[in-house]
């Protein structure tokens, strides 16, 4: 048995990638995007259909309506290879305003719905800022699952539990990127491997967390940098992988046993928090890795929601 077979034995393993055609070789059960990864696919020839087509048949409607309706095009053709749900994210420029965030994940529900996509198969993706868990409290509440990215803190996972979200997505590469860097020529990656990579560390503490309480919403690990990450979290909820690790994982015939265990985790030594507006942003501001990076990626995710929009609104006209 290879290594991704065994990890599907204790772990839900989900395609982090815009690139359908590749889904197919891995048979993941859920699939991730986001707006650099739909940048990225539409700009390969074989992609490119999709996006002139959904630009000629939506021609004069609104820059922002079209973007979403190309991210659905891309959604609904992985819900034909996948058995399970796809994430479809909400414009990262919209992250610290609520009532826009809510507004357009109401709309990307209802354009798969218009799909004949069942709303189980689909989860909104929000960033988890405090405007982004309020926005996905909403949605919830209105029957529409949502999946929280960018998260790099326990006060956002807790906060994202507090709120019911179907399932958060701890970036556990960037973390692990943050601390390697701030470490310098002092960082020993050895030291930081397995169960002591910065990353792991904070997907174990917030899926112990989630267990001991009860909470329901799942933990999916995502961000990953190398296998050995992935590893060492077999057992959580699931994992979210590019295509990349994925066939380093269905390559490898390594003996994998999990890293996570449900069960013990409900036993662990972990007391209840709750964090109100003033005590989460508190909790962020003391956290210099989760507010750097929380900055950063939304950043980087508006950046190429703009270079998307450019695309489309030079063949719009």
């Amino acid at each position: 048995m290879n290594q991704l077979d065994a990890l599907k034995q204790y772990t839900t393993v989900v395609a982090d990638t815009g690139d359908f055609r590749q889904l197919a070789a891995y048979q993941p059960q859920d699939a991730t995007t986001n707006p650099s990864l739909i940048l990225k696919a539409v700009q390969k020839p074989e992609y490119r259909p999709l996006l002139d087509e959904t630009v000629a048949q939506f021609r004069g409607r609104p820059l922002d309506e079209i973007v979403d309706r190309l991210l659905v095009r891309f959604g609904t053709e992985i819900l034909s290879i996948i058995p399970g749900r796809v994430s479809t994210e909400v414009d990262a420029r919209l992250s610290f305003d609520a009532d826009a965030t809510f507004a357009r994940g109401e709309r990307i529900a209802a354009l798969y719905q218009e799909a004949g996509i069942a709303p189980e198969r689909l989860l909104v993706k929000v960033a988890a800022t405090w405007e982004g868990i309020r926005a996905a409290e909403r949605l919830e509440q209105r029957g529409i699952r949502t999946n929280l990215t960018l998260l790099f803190s326990f006060a956002q996972a807790v906060a994202c539990g507090d709120a019911g979200v179907q399932l958060i997505s701890p970036f556990v590469g960037r973390i692990y990127d943050w601390y390697k860097k701030s470490a310098g020529a002092g960082w020993d990656e050895a030291a930081n491997a397995g169960a002591n990579d910065p990353g792991v560390r904070s997907v174990r503490s917030i899926f112990a967390y989630y267990k001991r309480h009860g909470i329901a919403t799942e933990v999916m690990g995502a961000s990953f940098r190398n296998v050995g990450q992935i590893t060492a979290l077999a057992g959580c909820d699931l994992l979210t992988i590019s295509p990349e690790l994925l066939a380093q994982l269905a390559a490898s015939d390594a003996p994998l046993q999990p890293g996570l265990d449900p069960a013990e985790a409900r036993h662990a030594d972990v007391a209840a928090v709750q964090y109100d507006e003033p005590a989460f942003r508190f909790a962020l501001n003391e956290d210099a890795m989760a507010t750097e990076k929380l900055a950063e990626g939304i950043r980087a995710f508006a950046a190429d929601a703009r270079k998307l929009d450019d695309l489309l609104r030079a063949q719009h006209g």
